[in-house]
């Protein structure tokens, strides 16, 4: 008898006012279905950037390793990370009010990038508090909403295939 009630009933199931529905989707034992429905959804970034640069490879690469376990930790998927060719920032040091060099400096910039996917605008926030609380001296980090552009920055061109290019569209313009 009570099963035919049901079966008749109108039911609200999953946001959907549903007739002759034998079962709905609870998410709780004790708590009705509408009341899920009432929490406010959470936004979420769909691809954040995280680059961070340093002047020690050993240090960045620990810190890189860090961050991929406290992503782990608040279920944030890494969804992709590349290291870049070192850059070699030139550095003289002159004597005072000369232009004489007293000393020269080659130092390399290592640089990584790290993309986290589906990161929710709360833990957002709690991220970036830790990645700065846990970031070395001498580290520089920078998070942003991913960018194709960023990710062209990896690949190395092919210097030969730029020339035979460039000599394709010469021979395109004589004609």
């Amino acid at each position: 008898m009570a099963l035919n009630i049901i079966r008749k009933a109108t039911t609200f199931c999953n946001g959907i006012l549903a007739k002759n529905v034998l079962s709905c989707r609870h998410y709780s034992l004790y708590e009705p279905d509408y009341l899920e429905m009432l929490k406010p959804e959470v936004p979420i970034y769909s691809m954040l950037n995280v680059q961070i640069t340093g002047y020690s490879y050993p240090v960045l690469e620990n810190y890189q390793s860090l961050i991929h376990k406290i992503a782990k930790v608040m279920d944030i998927d890494v969804d992709n990370g590349w290291a870049l060719p070192p850059k070699v920032l030139k550095v003289q040091k002159f004597k005072s009010r000369s232009t004489v060099v007293t000393a020269e400096y080659n130092l390399n910039i290592y640089e990584r990038n790290i993309q986290l996917a589906d990161v929710t605008s709360t833990q957002c926030p709690l991220l970036i508090r830790i990645l700065e609380d846990a970031l070395p001296e001498g580290v520089t980090l920078n998070m942003t909403i991913f960018d194709p552009n960023m990710e062209l920055k990896r690949y190395i061109p092919d210097k030969q295939l730029l020339d035979m290019k460039s000599m394709l569209q010469d021979i395109s313009r004589k004609k």
